[in-house]
C-alpha cells in the first residue's frame, strides 16, 4: 500500500491510497469465502458453487464491492496513519480504480486540524462574583431541610385553607360528557400550588370534608391538548379530607435527625460552608466561561465543515443516550418535536462550533505555554473518576483503551490552560444597570 496527500482549501486534504493488485486478488477470494454460502446456483449446493460459475452467472464484479470495503477498513487507518495529519473527520471515500488484475486505488478526503493564531489571552476581565453567604440563605435551606421532614396531618375541625392539601375525587366534563383525563380518585392536591388550571384550588377554600361540589374552570389557550384549548369545564369534586404540613421543630434534635452533628448551631455552619464553596464553584465557573469567549473571539481559525459535522453526530448522540435514561428515543422525541434529523443537527450546530472553538484555542495554549501533563495527574484524574462510578481506579484502567486515557491527558491539559487564563484574568465589579431617566 502507498498513500500520497494532497492539501486542499479551508484544512481539507485528499489521501490517494493504493493497494497492489496481489491484496485486491486475496480480497475478492476472501469475499467469495465469505459469501458463497449465502449463493444459490441451480444443479450445486450451497456453500459449493465454484467461485468462475457464480461470476459467469452474475459478473466479474459480483465480489468487487465485498472486497473494497474490506481493503478500506483495513487500509484507510494504516494510510491515516503513514499521511501524518491530524485527521478530525470522517474520510469521504471515493473509489477511483478498481479492476481485476489492477492495483485498487480510493482516495480518502478529510478535514484536518486547523491552525489556531491566538489573540489575547492573558489580562482578560472577568466579572467578580459575590461570594458572601446571608443568614437568610442558611434559614432557607434549614426550611428545605425541615419540609423534606414534614409530614401530612389530617384536620377535622375546620374548611379548606391557602396551603392545605385536600384529598378529593374529580371528574371532568366538557358540553355534559366527560372527557379523557379529567378524572381521578383520592387525589391530594395542594391549595395554592396552581398545579390545577384556571381558579380550580381557590373554589376549594372554604369547603369542608363530605362537601361535593361543581368546580368551572376554563382551559388556557395555550393547553397542551389542543382538543381542550380554550375550553369551559365544569368538574364535580368530592372532599374526602383536609390534611396540613406539620414541620419539625428547629432545635438540635433536627439537627441530629437530618445531619452528622449535635446541634442546630453545627448544623447551620456546616450549611453555610456548603452554600460558600457552591457560591465559589458557581462564580469559578462563570469566570471560566467569560475568561474563554474573550480568549476564542480574539483567535482566528478556519474550521472546516466536516470537523463541525462531527462534533454535531457527538452531540446528539449524548442527547440520545441522556433521551434513553428517561425512557426515550431520538425518533420519539423527534415525533413530539416535529424535528428531523437533519434540524435537529442544524439545531446543535452553534454549540458544536463553541465546543471546536474553545477546544481549539485552549489546546493551542497548552501547547504555547508548554503545559504539561504528569502521569500523577493522570492517576488522579482515574482515582476520581472511578470514585464516582464507585469502582477500584485499577479496574477502570483494565477497562481503558490507550485513546481514552490520551483523552484524559489532553481535557487536563486543556483545563490547566483554563486555569492559566483565570489566573491571569483581572477581576472587575459588576455593572450596575442605570434605572435612573436619561439626560437629553
Amino acid at each position: 500500500m502507498s498513500v500520497q496527500v494532497e492539501n486542499l482549501e479551508k484544512n481539507m486534504a485528499k489521501l490517494t491510497v493504493t493497494v497492489s493488485a496481489d491484496r485486491f486478488k486475496k480480497a475478492i477470494q476472501n469475499a467469495y469465502e465469505t459469501q458463497k454460502g449465502k449463493i444459490s446456483v441451480p444443479g450445486f449446493r450451497k456453500g459449493k458453487v465454484p467461485r468462475m460459475m457464480i461470476e459467469r452467472m452474475y459478473g466479474k464484479e459480483v465480489f468487487y464491492d465485498d472486497a473494497a470495503r474490506d481493503l478500506i477498513n483495513e487500509e484507510y487507518p494504516v494510510a491515516a496513519d503513514e499521511s501524518g495529519l491530524d485527521i478530525v473527520s470522517r474520510p469521504s471515500i471515493e473509489i477511483t480504480q478498481i479492476e481485476s488484475g489492477q492495483d485498487m486505488i480510493f482516495t480518502a478526503e478529510v478535514a484536518v486540524k486547523p491552525e489556531v493564531k491566538l489573540g489575547q489571552y492573558k489580562g482578560v476581565t472577568v466579572t467578580k462574583g459575590d461570594i458572601n453567604v446571608t443568614e437568610q440563605e442558611v434559614d432557607a435551606e434549614l426550611e428545605n431541610a425541615r419540609n423534606m421532614q414534614a409530614r401530612n396531618v389530617e384536620v377535622t375541625d375546620r374548611a379548606i385553607a391557602e396551603g392545605d392539601t385536600a384529598v378529593i375525587d374529580f371528574e371532568g366534563f366538557i358540553d355534559g360528557k366527560p372527557f379523557e383525563g379529567g378524572k381521578a380518585e383520592n387525589h391530594s392536591l395542594e391549595i395554592g400550588s396552581h398545579s390545577f388550571i384556571d381558579t380550580f384550588e381557590d373554589q376549594l377554600i372554604g369547603k369542608n370534608p363530605g362537601d361535593e361540589l361543581d368546580v368551572n374552570v376554563t382551559f388556557p389557550e395555550e393547553y397542551h391538548a389542543a382538543e381542550l384549548a380554550g375550553k369551559p369545564a365544569v368538574f364535580k369534586v368530592k372532599i374526602h379530607s383536609i390534611k396540613v404540613k406539620e414541620l419539625p421543630d428547629l432545635d438540635d434534635e433536627f439537627a441530629s435527625m437530618v445531619s452528622e452533628f449535635e446541634t442546630l448551631e453545627e448544623y447551620r455552619n456546616d450549611l453555610r460552608q456548603k452554600l460558600e464553596e457552591q457560591k465559589k464553584d458557581a462564580v469559578r465557573k462563570s469566570q471560566e466561561d467569560e475568561a474563554v469567549k474573550q480568549v476564542v473571539e480574539a483567535a482566528q481559525m478556519d474550521i472546516p465543515d466536516p470537523m463541525v459535522d462531527l462534533q454535531c453526530e457527538s452531540i446528539v448522540s449524548e442527547f440520545s443516550n441522556r433521551l434513553g435514561q428517561q425512557g426515550l428515543s431520538v425518533d420519539q422525541y423527534m415525533q413530539f418535536s416535529g424535528l428531523t434529523q437533519e434540524q435537529l443537527m442544524e439545531q446543535v450546530r452553534p454549540e458544536a462550533v463553541q465546543r471546536i472553538q474553545n477546544s481549539l484555542v485552549l489546546e493551542q495554549i497548552a501547547e504555547e505555554e508548554h503545559i504539561e501533563v504528569s502521569e500523577e495527574d493522570i492517576e488522579k484524574e482515574i482515582e476520581r473518576m472511578a470514585a464516582s462510578f464507585g469502582m477500584e481506579a485499577d479496574k477502570l484502567k483494565e477497562y481503558m483503551a490507550e485513546g481514552e486515557k490520551k483523552q484524559i491527558k489532553n481535557d487536563l491539559a486543556v483545563q490547566k490552560a483554563v486555569d492559566l487564563v483565570l489566573e491571569h484574568a483581572v477581576e472587575q465589579e459588576k455593572a450596575e444597570d442605570n434605572e435612573g431617566p436619561s439626560e437629553e
